[in-house]
């Protein structure tokens, strides 16, 4: 079998993901403050969001981490996949992860057989998810951790995905959720993020996914925090996107307080 070709040093880009990722797991997420403070419309918001992602459906819908289950495995490997799904996922389109992940799992994806791939083969098969030589290292880390420490499961608790090389809050609660079936938190990443400023479901601008997801989970009923990742995500690949976002075909411009307002 040809052999992989040696990774190269990491660019600055990708030094700068590793240094974001090296933290303890106590600087890694921080608990929520319940306020007083409640958008004064974000029911008929989340109705509308809500009705629009039940007809259109987004890459999400079929290649998110939370329907990732297969026969040909059981419910731990299942669960062994989300993780890997999601450390894969991190500034890296639906498309690109689902089409990773497919060839991790022709290759055989379950913790003992990724722990006995080395780091250049593991590398050359997730490539071209963005960071890919640096989450080739984790996974490879993380794979080991859950062969050792949890009989090739994946840790059932928030504490030990967060302890996890490479895995973040956004991560962890998705993990916990998609995984364990327990909602503990929720799931923010740079969708969930942006629409939540852009509906000023946050009292004052956020800068990161984490500051968002404290304030989220000071108002939001807990009732929803189990769903309100994969609404918002849809939603923000389909019609709130990045740049030149859809407002003429949203079905809540007349509500949003930033319609037709971002270039």
């Amino acid at each position: 079998m040809k052999r992989a070709r040696k990774l190269s040093p990491v660019s600055a880009s990708e030094h700068n993901f590793v240094v974001k990722n090296r933290c303890s797991v106590k600087d890694k997420i921080i608990e929520p403050v319940e306020r007083a403070w409640t958008p004064s419309n974000w029911q008929d918001l989340y109705s509308g969001i809500s009705r629009m992602r039940s007809a259109v459906a987004a890459p999400v819908d079929t290649m998110g981490c939370d329907i990732i289950r297969s026969v040909d495995y059981d419910e731990k490997t299942n669960r062994y996949h989300v993780l890997v799904s999601l450390m894969l996922s991190s500034q890296t389109k639906d498309e690109v992860n689902n089409a990773a992940m497919e060839r991790l799992l022709q290759h055989g994806l379950t913790p003992t057989r990724v722990s006995s791939t080395n780091e250049d083969e593991l590398g050359s098969l997730i490539k071209p998810v963005s960071f890919w030589r640096t989450k080739a290292k984790h996974i490879k880390q993380a794979t080991e951790i859950c062969c050792s420490q949890y009989n090739s499961d994946i840790p059932p608790d928030l504490e030990g995905l967060l302890a996890l090389p490479g895995v973040g809050p956004k991560m962890a609660y998705l993990a916990m959720s998609c995984a364990w079936k327990k909602i503990v938190g929720i799931g923010v990443d740079v969708h969930v993020h942006r629409i939540s400023n852009r509906l000023q479901w946050v009292p004052k601008p956020t800068k990161t996914p984490e500051q968002t997801r404290l304030e989220l989970e000071s108002w939001l009923p807990q009732q929803y925090w189990g769903e309100v990742n994969h609404m918002l995500v849809g939603f923000g690949q389909t019609v709130c996107l990045p740049k030149k976002p859809k407002c003429s075909e949203c079905a809540i411009n007349n509500l949003c307080p930033s319609a037709f307002k971002t270039k």
